[in-house]
């Protein structure tokens, strides 16, 4: 497999916001590949900054003839069904699309701040 093959793969992208001595600012990971993690001052620097280490990561992964785990694609915790109109359903996932994550994980974030 390539890394772009990898790259497609719906990895858990773990984030957390972050206020501490250091400042304001944004931490994530990948859930499934551990030492995969970067920063940023906003939400779309984290992701871009993420996508990078992720690309790093698996590009040393190959070079060095190293396994690479697969995403979990198990659910966790509980279903929750919530109607919400089309527009709203579009929406989000355009912005999920663009951050490079899922629209579960999108309005988990969403939901959480």
């Amino acid at each position: 497999m390539t890394v772009e093959d990898y790259m497609k793969m719906p990895y858990t992208k773990i984030i957390e916001e972050i206020d501490d001595e250091s400042g304001h600012y944004y931490y994530g990971r990948i859930g499934e590949l551990d030492g995969c993690s970067s920063t940023g001052d906003t939400i779309d620097d984290l992701y871009r900054n993420l996508n990078e280490a992720l690309e790093g990561y698996i590009e040393a992964k190959i070079e060095f003839q190293l396994p690479i785990p697969l995403p979990d694609n198990k659910q966790s915790g509980e279903n929750y069904l919530l109607s919400i109109p089309m527009s709203l359903y579009k929406r989000l996932l355009e912005e999920a699309c663009s951050k490079g994550i899922n629209i579960n994980q999108y309005a988990m974030l969403k939901l959480a701040q």
